[in-house]
């Protein structure tokens, strides 16, 4: 019997989310942002990412592996699940997640999923981006988003919107950082920094305060290098702290064992 995906197996969206890589990448760029988002008083309600920030990363990367690489039913299961997670928290909050900031969440994956991948490996092509963009759009559609843009095009226009409306350096950006910073320790956060400001866009760079280059730009070509001789897992043991071994090669596709 022929097996249906949410995601198709030859979509380069399951080559972005298939090295453990390119998801650090994604989710160090989307922590960033997060600080600086108007709606980040939602993370700290429950208090999951402030007090254990890692756990929370993988946690969240669990869900976005069970939509990218499950056969379809079982990713709109995960996908009404994370819905069932935030209609809970807003029964306890007795409040309402606003529309842009479920779209924010979104937006970031995208554009961190593109960005990431570009940085690691190669330019995507236009068609490939779109894919992207596509794959996202169908998520937030299951998640019922109001107001999602219907194209490419559209989504790169919404971004610029949503980088300049929905952003602000506040007290809990920097309360933010310094629990990065606790829970990974001053030479690992130096190196989470450097990482945010290879993959973050120009105004979350200066709403952060980070330099135009990254301190990790001249050993890209080095890292790559390092992939071909299958010496990447050392250089990713020195970025997350080792109890978390085991969840960083389970990151890789040839590891990942869907729910």
């Amino acid at each position: 019997m022929h097996m249906e995906y949410f995601v198709d197996k030859n979509s380069v969206v399951r080559k972005i989310w298939g090295k453990s890589d390119t998801i650090l990448f994604i989710f160090a760029g989307a922590s960033a942002e997060f600080a600086l988002n108007k709606a980040v008083d939602w993370l700290y309600f429950t208090g999951r990412l402030p007090f254990d920030p890692i756990g929370r990363l993988f946690s969240t990367v669990s869900y976005a592996k069970a939509i990218i690489f499950s056969e379809k039913q079982a990713a709109l299961r995960a996908i009404d699940a994370m819905v069932a997670i935030h209609s809970h928290v807003e029964t306890q909050r007795k409040a309402t997640i606003p529309d842009w900031a479920y779209r924010d969440v979104l937006f970031m994956l995208i554009d961190y999923s593109i960005r990431s991948f570009e940085v690691l490996d190669r330019e995507l092509t236009r068609a490939e981006k779109d894919e992207v963009f596509q794959v996202f759009h169908r998520v937030g559609n299951r998640m019922g988003l109001k107001g999602l843009p219907g194209t490419f095009d559209e989504w790169e226009t919404m971004r610029q919107s949503h980088l300049l409306l929905n952003m602000n350096h506040s007290t809990y950006t920097d309360d933010l950082f310094s629990q990065y910073n606790k829970h990974l320790g001053s030479i690992r956060f130096r190196i989470l920094l450097e990482v945010q400001t290879l993959v973050a866009p120009p105004n979350v760079r200066t709403l952060l305060g980070f330099r135009k280059i990254s301190l990790l730009y001249p050993l890209l070509t080095l890292y790559k290098i390092s992939r071909l001789l299958k010496l990447d897992g050392l250089v990713k043991s020195l970025i997350l702290p080792s109890k978390y071994k085991k969840e960083i090669k389970a990151l890789d596709q040839h590891n990942y064992k869907p729910r």
